[in-house]
């Protein structure tokens, strides 16, 4: 186990982006090097040495399209992370040693949305790569509050490193399948499936038993890769509106038996596209669930929920609660992860960064502390 660094190190975003009201042009943000004092500790807080930090679209989102943050820079990006407890408060050591992730939603456990079960999203929540500030996971360390971390007990040959997408990219879908009451024998849509949210809600709806899974992308390698993990059906919609998709739908059920209504629906992307594809296949008793997060608005007559008696639901991030039914999952090859994951040294972060905004990668990047 390392011992407790002088400083720690990290990669912070200086400046936001930012956007020109008159061209809409936007500026990327400023990411920088920086080294910031190691905190006290505050009575059950732990420092966690990072062992992998995912790059997620909500960190491009930050860094790119200037959506709204809670700390103001500087501020460390990186929310999805694993790694060891090196240091805990002096009346607590239980986790001193111990391998774990630490949730990308840490709520406060004391209000009313904490209290009813809604805790995932609390007002007052912790959120690693937002609301801590200078604390964020693309950095050698990070002090966050030892009630929410889920230990990694066993983990086989799965380096700690990979497992950090399960603290996003694999738990959000969870929540979202829970929030959807997925039960087996559900048919399930899922829109955007290759992504990298989406190649999780694949294989967990059918690791939840779905009897159907339809996934749909504009990404045909993809689409073939979901068909191994997940998928029965796979639509491509590159080039195609909202009901070229939902004929192609339709035709699926027809020929294979199945019934066009209630479906539950979950949308993945956050674009425009994606979202008016899973509103016009949204029908008779369905569910459409929003899981990703986008700035368009989308027209749509709320009056159809009514004459379907259909629901549109939100999900937002993950009760730590549920990490160790994922990290379960995982451990025992119900969800593969191996194949979704690819390894990158912090320092290319800038480069990372760039790289995955142009095009989405076909496996998720995980940035490894090499300061």
């Amino acid at each position: 186990m390392s011992a407790i660094p002088d400083k720690i190190m990290t990669w912070q975003m200086v400046q936001p982006a930012s956007r020109n009201k008159e061209t809409g042009e936007v500026t990327p943000g400023k990411i920088e090097k920086a080294a910031i004092p190691v905190p006290e500790l505050k009575p059950g807080e732990v420092l966690v040495e990072i062992a992998g930090c995912g790059v997620c679209h909500t960190d491009l989102g930050y860094f790119y399209d200037g959506v709204p943050t809670v700390s103001k820079p500087p501020l460390t990006l990186g929310h999805e992370i694993s790694g060891t407890v090196v240091a805990c408060d002096k009346n607590d050591k239980n986790w001193m040693g111990k391998e774990v992730l630490i949730p990308a939603v840490m709520p406060c456990r004391q209000c009313l949305l904490c209290k009813t079960g809604r805790g995932n999203r609390c007002l007052a929540q912790k959120m690693p790569g937002n609301s801590l500030g200078l604390y964020g996971g693309f950095s050698s360390h990070i002090p966050v509050p030892g009630v929410d971390l889920c230990e990694v007990t066993k983990r086989g040959d799965i380096p700690l490193s990979h497992l950090a997408v399960v603290a996003d990219a694999a738990t959000t879908p969870y929540q979202a399948a829970r929030r959807a009451d997925l039960r087996p024998g559900d048919n399930v849509i899922i829109i955007g499936i290759g992504g990298g949210v989406g190649q999780y809600m694949g294989q967990i709806a059918k690791a939840l038993c779905a009897r159907t899974v339809i996934g749909i992308d504009i990404d045909q390698e993809k689409l073939d890769r979901s068909l191994r993990f997940g998928a029965d059906f796979v639509i491509n919609s590159k080039g195609k509106d909202a009901r070229t998709v939902s004929g192609e739908f339709k035709g699926i059920c027809k020929s294979n038996g199945l019934p066009s209504i209630g479906w539950k629906i979950f949308e993945v992307t956050g674009v425009k596209p994606g979202q008016e594809i899973g509103l016009e296949l949204l029908s008779f008793i369905g569910k459409l669930i929003i899981v990703g997060f986008g700035m368009a608005k989308i027209e749509y007559s709320i009056s159809r929920l009514m004459a379907f008696d259909a629901e549109i639901i939100g999900t937002w991030g993950c009760l730590p609660e549920y990490y160790p039914i994922v990290l379960d999952m995982v451990v025992n090859h119900k969800i593969n992860i191996e194949s979704f994951v690819e390894t990158r040294p912090m320092s290319s972060i800038a480069e990372t960064f760039a790289e995955a905004h142009k095009t989405p990668p076909l496996k998720r990047i995980v940035l490894t502390p090499d300061f």
